[in-house]
């Protein structure tokens, strides 16, 4: 059994140790938020936070979650960071297809819980490794800046 935190409920898995935090979100606790993209770990789709930190699902055991906090989209929404960027999201108009948004968000999530104030570079760095296919790069900016802004933050 693995124990898990997953967006603030406490869980006991009974999968094999290297089954992909991605697949455990997905197929055991039907989180189907978290998207699977690359399975390289180059796309950002599948982006959680693991203790607070950005990762790649695709790629992470489950057994590297262990006796560790799990946060999804699901559960982004729960802090007053991850309310200010759906909100920014909703406001801006950032999502076309929508596919990568869910791991943008987690990005510009763990983004400005280290980094309140982001410049535009930061931002951009931040957001490098989630790649959008409708290209909405600048919305995505304008949003994370907007949320900042909303938590006091922006330079």
């Amino acid at each position: 059994m693995i124990q898990l935190d997953i967006n603030g409920k406490q869980q006991s898995l009974d999968v094999p140790g290297e089954t992909p935090l991605l697949w455990t979100l997905r197929d055991e606790m039907g989180l189907t938020g978290t998207k699977f993209g690359c399975g390289m770990a180059l796309c950002g789709a599948c982006t959680v936070h693991l203790d607070g930190q950005a990762v790649r699902s695709c790629l992470t055991p489950i057994s590297a979650a262990a006796n560790k906090k799990v946060v999804t989209i699901e559960g982004v929404g729960t802090d007053a960071v991850g309310k200010a960027l759906q909100a920014a999201w909703v406001d801006v108009g950032v999502p076309q297809c929508g596919y990568c948004q869910a791991g943008q968000i987690m990005s510009a999530a763990a983004l400005l819980k280290r980094t309140p104030k982001p410049t535009d570079a930061q931002i951009d760095e931040a957001m490098s490794g989630n790649i959008c296919r409708c290209g909405t790069y600048t919305r995505i900016r304008a949003a994370v800046k907007q949320a900042a802004t909303k938590q006091g933050g922006t330079r």
